[in-house]
């Protein structure tokens, strides 16, 4: 018998459930900008307290705007610069209580106090990375931090 899934009162558990309406989102479509565009929506509906919910691809060696959810945002962002750049370039994870306070932050939305930045790397090739703002300081935590990489994990089990 199916047993629909709703989201209980754990954040955990509520990611966890997100990761699994990921895969049956994502699993049987190849094509990167169609399940980049549907991972952005479905954040955007997961997350609250957000902005912006989307992804910056590489492209000749620069970050470019991908499938988001949120106002109109930069096109452009050179590796190393802002706090997408700078988590690109690392090829890590950057979680920013207070946008304001980070050297060099690039303000495409003036709402946006804090943000997480989530490189997708493939085989040791940077392909982009999941950008999510919010409009409060200190939104993001060592599980959003956590979870957010395992979403990206999923979903790069599925991008060519």
């Amino acid at each position: 018998m199916f047993k629909v899934e709703t989201y209980s009162d754990s954040r955990e558990k509520n990611y966890d459930l997100l990761i699994k309406q990921l895969k049956a989102l994502v699993e049987d479509e190849k094509n990167a900008i169609a399940n980049f565009s549907n991972s952005s929506a479905l954040l955007n509906q997961f997350l609250d307290r957000v902005n912006w919910v989307g992804f910056y691809l590489m492209e000749d060696g620069e970050l470019v705007l991908g499938p988001f959810q949120g106002l109109p945002a930069c096109v452009r962002i050179p590796l190393g610069k802002g706090v997408c750049g700078t988590a690109a370039s690392k090829q890590e994870t950057v979680r920013v209580e207070d946008v304001h306070a980070f050297p060099g932050h690039i303000a495409c939305d003036a709402a946006s106090q804090s943000e997480i930045v989530v490189p997708i790397v493939k085989d040791g090739n940077l392909l982009g990375v999941l950008d999510i703002d919010s409009p409060e300081k200190n939104r993001f935590d060592e599980l959003d931090q956590q979870k957010l990489e395992e979403f990206v994990e999923m979903l790069l089990q599925y991008i060519d």
